[in-house]
């Protein structure tokens, strides 16, 4: 209670305090009567629990989509990237620094304006359809041209659009699937099993990077353009994964994360669960007033919900 009063600049007989408090209260009761407290008691719950597991799928799978987006391919083999599309070797470093200040100016973006504004969901849907067309383009371009054997000092038109579409897909992607699957993890498990989660979710995410850094050279020397092909359809699997799978969980408290994934359908279920939080809260308040444990002398209270965010009084 004393940090938690120090850290919102609070007295402990405030509304938002007694709120947090019954919320914190209420998660380590129900730790301990459904999973217990002790280092394998998460593993045993996980096991048990078919909408955890679930959940844990659906956390790995993201970084599945992610990675066969083509980002690790791109990150670890750049040179033979552009030189597959037709960009000649004394350009390669510009091109490949470009690709690192776009990645760098994006991933500022969507830390600053995108991933709280958008929300977690639309970010996914984005770059998943938009990430496809880009390399369905690239990979068409490729698959006429075939610029590796037919060598040229400079780009012509469709070379150039084809770097065109290559930045676009970086300064799609940056914001969207790049750390917006982590963002997403982080919130789709409650306190009691999050550890473990996050845990099993980040060494799925290695697996894959490891398998796509492995192979990738193989890849092109096999598949050539159809590498491009490859990831434009692991991606279109990812906007349909995310449309049909992942709700939007920006906002929604962990401690009621399973009610969210029960409420259907899943375009729908974020709105839902927050209209009805905001009815809880108003009842809850109503509560507390009437059991005289608030404040009631100060003048005003702090609104917490608004458009389906918590927010906290300023520090």
């Amino acid at each position: 209670m004393k940090n938690l009063c120090w850290v919102r600049q609070l007295d402990a007989n405030e509304i938002y305090i007694i709120e947090e408090v019954a919320a914190i209260d209420q998660a380590t009761e129900n730790q301990r009567s459904t999973v217990g407290l002790g280092f394998w008691k998460p593993f045993i719950a996980v096991a048990s629990r078919p909408d955890i597991m679930k959940r844990l799928f659906f956390g790995c799978m993201l970084f599945f989509w992610q990675n066969g987006s083509g980002i690790n391919a791109i990150n670890y083999y750049s040179p033979t990237i552009f030189e597959s599309i037709g960009v000649s070797t004394g350009n390669i470093g510009l091109t490949t620094g470009i690709f690192g200040v776009v990645k760098c100016i994006m991933t500022v973006v969507w830390l600053l304006c995108l991933v709280d504004q958008l929300g977690r969901r639309k970010l996914l849907l984005i770059g998943g359809i938009t990430g496809s067309v880009c390399m369905w383009i690239i990979g068409a371009y490729i698959c006429v041209v075939e610029p590796q054997d037919h060598p040229r000092s400079s780009l012509n038109g469709g070379g150039i659009a084809a770097i065109f579409f290559f930045y676009l897909w970086t300064a799609v992607y940056t914001p969207t699937w790049n750390g917006t699957p982590w963002v997403v993890n982080s919130e789709l498990f409650d306190p009691n099993i999050r550890s473990l989660a996050q845990a099993a979710t980040t060494s799925n995410n290695w697996l894959w990077n490891f398998l796509v850094s492995r192979f990738t050279k193989q890849m092109f020397a096999t598949m050539g353009y159809g590498v491009y092909f490859f990831f434009a359809a692991l991606s279109l699997g990812a906007f349909v994964f995310t449309f049909f799978l992942i709700p939007e969980t920006k906002g929604v408290p962990l401690e009621v994360m399973d009610r969210l994934f029960k409420t259907k359908p899943v375009w729908n279920a974020h709105k839902q669960l927050m209209s009805q939080l905001r009815i809880d809260e108003e009842q809850f308040r109503v509560n507390i007033k009437g059991s005289g444990l608030t404040n009631t002398n100060q003048k005003s209270e702090p609104e917490h919900v608004e458009n389906g965010r918590r927010k906290l009084p300023q520090i």
